[in-house]
């Protein structure tokens, strides 16, 4: 049972590989759409909330032929774990975790599109493709958009554009986002000068679960934070150059680290290595800190044998809505470090040559 939870757990997306996706590990397209006449989700009754989910879901319907089938789940279907862990694996947002009147989301089999109903917004669609392959999931997100518009009549005003709850999302309605891990940068103390100079080109750097999210494991994700004022391709082209741009750095970082200090890299990821294999308790922060070392170890070929994508799986594994899932029960604090020591051990068995 739990060789199959292990291979589940992460989403589908996440087996894929895109490029750069050793350093680029997501990239996120995520627009917000209002129905024209209809109150925002805060202020909307029953069979305003009923009307939006009906009228995505049967404009979905008509593209199942080319764009996949998308099953619609009930948020009150749901119980508070089940929430917990679709939101740990990024496929819906912690806001609509705890919307259960007239919330919903439309997921795609492989689970690269989640559409949120009733949110902050009416309908947010999310597209999320492996590495740096933002223009490919803003291409599928754009389709998705083009389709539920041939049934919707979206809030739009012809000087403002897309009207949303939040005033920060109005205009395009588009955030467009990369989750990196970038360990060079950070072991060579150039990463706070790097990210304060992206504030300056209008992106904005969150942890790896958005907005308030504290940035551990060297993971950062960069979006943009204007929405008003520019067209969606080039905010995507200004967020691409800027991270081809870390892409850069970071292999640059990463080659002078090898050049410089091999033998103290290598020992840092085995010593990362040896804790993960052995621990017996372990929090999320610092296993989160050592699988980046490890994975970094990995990536420069000082570690051997060692799955890649270990740090792809355990970033979700390790959550506490998954470890308790795998558990059956509800964890306290403690035992969930315990649970996750002993979930870490298993993948990384699986992952040095016997998983075949």
């Amino acid at each position: 049972m739990l060789n199959e939870y292990l291979k589940n757990a992460s989403a589908k997306w996440m087996k894929g590989e895109g490029p750069y996706h050793n350093i680029v590990l997501s990239s996120r397209i995520r627009f917000a759409r209002n129905l024209k006449n209809i109150p925002f989700p805060s202020l909307a009754g029953d069979e305003d909330t009923e009307k939006v989910v009906n009228t995505t879901k049967d404009s979905l319907k008509r593209a199942e032929t080319g764009l996949g089938k998308h099953q619609l789940t009930w948020m009150k279907d749901l119980d508070n774990l089940e929430k917990q862990v679709m939101v740990e694996k990024h496929l819906i947002s912690p806001l609509l975790a705890k919307e259960d009147r007239n919330s919903a989301v439309m997921l795609r089999e492989d689970e690269a599109v989640s559409i949120m109903l009733n949110e902050e917004d009416h309908i947010r669609i999310q597209c999320l493709f492996p590495g740096l392959q933002l223009e490919k999931a803003y291409e599928l997100a754009d389709q998705l958009d083009d389709l539920i518009e041939e049934s919707a009549d979206y809030a739009f005003d012809e000087e403002l554009g897309f009207l949303t709850a939040c005033p920060t999302n109005v205009g395009t309605g588009m955030r467009a986002s990369v989750m990196l891990h970038l360990p060079g940068l950070a072991l060579s103390k150039q990463i706070n000068r790097i990210l304060s100079a992206i504030g300056q080109v209008g992106l904005a750097v969150r942890g790896l679960y958005g907005e308030e999210s504290e940035v551990v494991g060297n993971i950062f994700q960069i979006s943009n934070q204007i929405t008003l004022g520019q067209s969606e391709k080039d905010m995507i082209k200004n967020l691409l150059g800027v991270t081809k741009q870390l892409v850069e750095q970071e292999e640059q970082a990463r080659q002078n680290l090898l050049n410089e200090s091999k033998i103290r890299l290598a020992d840092k990821s085995g010593r990362a290595f040896g804790k993960l294999s052995n621990a017996r308790i372990i929090s999320s922060k610092e296993a989160l800190e050592l699988l980046s070392q490890v994975r970094l170890g990995v990536d420069l070929g000082l570690l051997e044998n060692v799955d890649p994508t270990i740090l792809d799986d355990l970033m979700v594994l390790i959550r506490p809505a998954n470890l308790q899932k795998y558990a059956r029960k509800d964890l306290n604090p403690q035992d969930r470090d315990i649970k996750r020591a002993e979930i870490i051990r298993k993948r990384i068995d699986l992952s040095t040559n016997k998983e075949g």
